[in-house]
């Protein structure tokens, strides 16, 4: 690595620690005493608040990294043409990128890292932060008993394109109660409906009890007789477990989790849950990208920054650049899940026009 390129890394790449420290104890800080009251009432133990927080590191981390990306990048390079140190540069015959292009690898394998703690850690980190909150509000023996919950209400997709309500769903137990299946052809068409009283899970199999069995033609009329079994083994092959899984929020499940799910509705004709998957997919993939492109959008702003104030200049323009980009990706978000969009150019529409207008930027640089 040359000398200036190691300047100028060790410059970003102390900044970006730097905001990382600062972010960190902001959030925590604020959060605390925005729940002081409350943490005061409950005597929550030193040892739950301190699991708590150390919890929620992964998720402020992947949240502030493309701020502190962009304050980096802008600070360092405003520095340095504040100090005349860009104009020696680029008389000494160095383009734009070879100056920048530390900064530009950094930002990819800060890119890399947050993808990989984003889907490795985040979702656990949310379930488990979710726990946390709960026993602390609650108490300890109301968080164990809620490890006994009723679910009311359960609905899901599953294999063979049924579609499953349950009234009940007991998870001590793993009984459902209040239980309809509808089974759909390639076409959506109901071809057959079982309603059942009562369904127990045991050995791996599920067994319906007064369970009534309706099978229908191609145009919705129930053909034959409905059969009537008081107790029947069947051929269902979702566990206890999919079903909780099922119910589990979205930010819950990691990329694997997420696709699985998608796979198993792919056939079940809920095509605005499908379309809101897969945005949900998608981006994803396209976040963990916001600290690369945001670094590519305040290069130009950073090398066209005025010599005086260079840190408030940083602040300023961070917080006015972050401010468009988020807005931009939540307009795209909702139009992809209002359809309006495909997914996956509602996830990268954000990243698509920051890009392009970063590099007509620094095209236009002298």
């Amino acid at each position: 690595m040359r000398i200036l390129d190691r300047y100028i890394f060790k410059s970003v790449l102390g900044l970006f620690l730097g905001c990382l420290f600062v972010f960190f104890f902001l959030y925590i800080i604020i959060d605390i005493f925005s729940h002081l009251d409350e943490i005061l009432k409950q005597h929550v133990n030193i040892l739950i608040l301190l699991q708590y927080y150390l919890s929620f590191l992964p998720i402020i981390f992947t949240q502030v990294t493309p701020i502190a990306c962009l304050i980096a990048t802008l600070y360092t390079f405003g520095t340095l043409n504040r100090n005349n140190e860009i104009i020696a540069m680029r008389a000494s015959g160095l383009s734009v990128f070879q100056i920048t292009k530390t900064v530009i690898i950094l930002g990819m394998i800060v890119s890399i890292f947050v993808f990989w703690v984003n889907d490795k850690f985040v979702p656990q980190s949310l379930l488990l932060t979710e726990k946390i909150k709960a026993e602390m509000e609650s108490g300890s023996k109301k968080a164990e008993a809620k490890k006994q919950e009723v679910l009311i209400n359960l609905s899901m997709y599953g294999l063979k394109n049924r579609l499953y309500f349950i009234n009940k769903f007991s998870t001590a137990t793993n009984t459902m109660e209040g239980i309809i299946i509808l089974e759909h052809d390639e076409r959506q068409n109901i071809i057959k409906k079982i309603v059942a009283n009562k369904g127990v899970y045991s050995d791996g199999l599920w067994i319906f009890y007064q369970s009534i069995t309706y099978d229908y033609n191609e145009n919705g009329q129930i053909i034959d007789e409905p059969q009537y079994h008081e107790e029947q083994t069947m051929p269902i092959t979702e566990t206890p477990k999919d079903f909780l899984t099922q119910r589990q929020r979205i930010d819950f499940m990691t990329i694997a989790q997420l696709n699985d799910y998608l796979w198993k509705l792919s056939k079940s004709g809920a095509t605005t849950v499908i379309r809101n998957l897969k945005v949900d997919l998608y981006q994803r993939f396209t976040s963990p990208l916001t600290g690369i492109v945001i670094i590519f959008l305040g290069i130009p702003f950073a090398l066209k920054m005025k010599k005086r104030a260079t840190g408030l200049s940083s602040l300023g323009v961070s917080i006015m650049v972050g401010f468009l980009y988020y807005v931009l990706n939540a307009v795209g978000i909702a139009f992809g899940k209002a359809g309006i969009l495909m997914p996956f150019l509602a996830a990268s529409l954000s990243h698509i026009i920051t890009f392009g207008a970063a590099l007509y930027l620094i095209s236009t640089l002298p």
